[in-house]
């Protein structure tokens, strides 16, 4: 399994940005998608998860502000992130997960940087 992230960069507060990763996974079905995100100093932590049964989880800091899309015929999620603050700022990690016999398996996106300046 694959994961290619693209955009973040850098940003005013109270500016947008949109997040893309494209999962190539061919043999495996994928269960889950989304987006954690690690900021200096800190572990990771989830911001968005869309599952196949179609229930999004959201960290209760990006609610409301960021929407998680999921296209399973492209196998691609999206993260758009309006009204950004300067806690935002993380590199923002591409995530896919399956289940496998005993336990479940994460992939992982090699990371986009996300800089809000305030």
């Amino acid at each position: 399994v694959q994961l290619q992230a693209s955009g973040g960069g850098l940003v005013q507060a109270g500016g947008s940005l949109t997040l893309s990763c494209t999962v190539s996974a061919s043999d495996v079905k994928i269960f889950a998608m989304g987006w954690y995100r690690q900021a200096p100093g800190s572990e990771r932590e989830l911001v968005a998860l869309i599952y196949t049964t179609g229930l999004t989880q959201y960290a209760d800091s990006v609610k409301g502000r960021f929407t998680a899309s999921r296209d399973t015929n492209k196998n691609t999620v999206g993260l758009q992130m309006n009204d950004l603050r300067p806690e935002d700022t993380a590199v923002y990690y591409c995530n896919a997960g399956h289940f496998i016999a005993g336990g479940y398996e994460n992939f992982w996106g090699q990371g986009t940087l996300v800089t809000v300046s305030s």
